[in-house]
């Protein structure tokens, strides 16, 4: 039996406000959560993304976001964003950089993003756990994908903030 993660409740400027289990945390969006994406990306400006496993409970078989994942109760950023790039696709250095945050929220959850890109160019091992598959994007596949139910909604709202931020749209 595994212990349910524990997250810390936050207002929009990140500033603990309480914490819940993750079981009351998702299912009530009124409920911010701190939460770390990262973009990975290679020399010629692919996005890698990653395929979700059809047994998560948030947009399951759906493309997403390279790596995302909550941030540990007392648990840094910085510390967040390793872990999750470790634990999902197998990456312990990379060229990480800080873009932005924002506010995503959906009828299911809300959530404070904190959002880097990671230049990395090595071996993906990814986890096959909570992953069905990886391949790398060009910008214009992810374009000519948007609102046809392929990529998750998390997803789509990401690209659109990466977008505005990198000034590709």
């Amino acid at each position: 039996m595994s212990i349910e993660e524990i997250l810390e409740i936050v207002n929009e400027k990140g500033e603990f406000a309480g914490s819940a289990p993750r079981s009351k945390i998702h299912g009530n969006n009124k409920l911010l959560h701190k939460v770390v994406h990262v973009f990975v990306i290679n020399k010629s400006g692919s996005i890698l993304l990653q395929k979700r496993s059809t047994n998560k409970d948030v947009a399951p078989g759906k493309w997403d976001t390279s790596v995302g994942g909550h941030v540990n109760q007392n648990e840094d950023i910085k510390e967040a964003v390793m872990r999750e790039m470790e634990e999902e696709l197998g990456i312990v250095q990379c060229e990480l950089e800080f873009l932005y945050t924002y506010i995503h929220s959906n009828p299911y959850e809300s959530e404070l993003v904190y959002t880097h890109l990671c230049l990395y160019e090595g071996e993906i091992s990814f986890n096959r756990d909570e992953i069905d598959e990886v391949r790398y994007w060009t910008v214009n596949e992810i374009k000519a994908n948007l609102g046809k139910g392929i990529l998750s909604d998390n997803f789509e709202d990401e690209f659109q903030n990466y977008m505005k931020h990198k000034r590709l749209s």
